[in-house]
């Protein structure tokens, strides 16, 4: 386990060095000139000269990019272009902390739910709740994002005062504050994921459902409950976790719409301003973030596999 866990660490290195190597590459090739962007149309060549000075910008390519991934590897994550020259690391570290906020609210609320109507869809194949269940998640499924916030803030928020209509977030909240600010984007992200999540395992539980070891287990004389929840799940959730972990690098860099609506300050609305602004450090940082928390999501699906299914060989 712990050789499969190192050998696992390794490759997520080497994957991090290649993807930074993109990204510093994609960065290079953003269209126009940093610094007349930041400085202005009517900035002096010497300003233009001085600007890029200070940030490295005249340093040939490969030294920009020894230089900067050696200093994102220490912590220096270089000072934005865009932010009155701050440091990049303690903005993306805010953000990175309220996307993982809402990431963990989303799942909290849709796994649990999306596995329950999977099982429940999979027990009653062929029946009118099963039916029920399928069209109203491949609705949910179907209906934009915007659209879902939208219908969300104007029911919960505007009509019956449940929710904030703006997930704003000030230190000092209490729990109900909490789930008043939370709440409407949380169940927005959830929509999606239940629809997905609620398919892949109704189908798992049905592959297991007709396979032998589940009608000799039952003639045996175990329980039908006892039966699904040890052995069945253990095997239909297999192909789930795979969409869970690729859902939380989603949930951390992807929901730009619903940051948008509800003006949420996560890792997407800041990612889309850095490249709007052309704000290379920040850019870069925040799409290592998001590389690193795909990655990490990956190995501890891998790691899941291996426990859920022993006949999986660590390897």
């Amino acid at each position: 386990m712990i050789a499969f866990i190192v050998r696992r660490l390794l490759l997520l290195i080497v994957t991090l060095l290649v993807t930074s190597a993109l990204i510093f590459s994609l960065t290079q090739l953003l269209p126009g000139d940093v610094a007349r962007l930041i400085l202005g149309r009517e900035a002096t060549p010497e300003r233009v000269a001085a600007f890029n000075r200070q940030y490295g910008l005249d340093l040939p390519p490969l030294e920009q990019y020894t230089r900067w991934l050696g200093n994102f590897i220490r912590g220096d994550w270089g000072r934005s272009f865009a932010a009155g020259n701050a440091a990049v690391r303690p903005i993306v570290l805010e953000r990175l902390n309220n996307s993982l906020l809402l990431a963990g609210v989303t799942l909290a609320i849709s796994v649990p739910v999306a596995i329950f109507l999977g099982v429940i869809a999979a027990l009653r194949a062929g029946t009118w709740l099963d039916g029920l269940i399928s069209v109203a998640t491949l609705s949910v499924v179907g209906l934009p994002e915007f659209v879902t916030g939208l219908v969300l803030i104007n029911v919960f928020a505007l009509g019956l005062g449940w929710f904030e209509a703006t997930a704003l977030i000030r230190p000092g909240y209490t729990l109900g504050q909490w789930v008043r600010v939370l709440g409407l984007p949380a169940l927005t992200a959830s929509f999606v994921l239940i629809g997905y999540i609620t398919r892949l395992t109704r189908a798992g539980t049905l592959e297991e459902l007709n396979k032998p070891y589940v009608r000799t287990a039952i003639l045996k004389g175990l329980p039908r409950r006892i039966v699904i929840v040890r052995h069945v799940l253990r095997n239909a959730l297999l192909p789930t976790i795979t969409v869970i972990a690729i859902s939380i690098g989603w949930l951390i860099g992807g929901m730009v719409v619903i940051e948008s609506i509800y003006n949420y300050p996560g890792v997407g609305g800041e990612l889309v301003r850095a490249v709007e602004q052309k704000n290379l450090p920040m850019l870069q940082a925040i799409t290592m973030i998001v590389v690193l928390a795909f990655a990490l999501a990956n190995l501890t699906a891998d790691v899941l596999y291996t426990l859920l299914n022993p006949r999986i060989r660590f390897r």
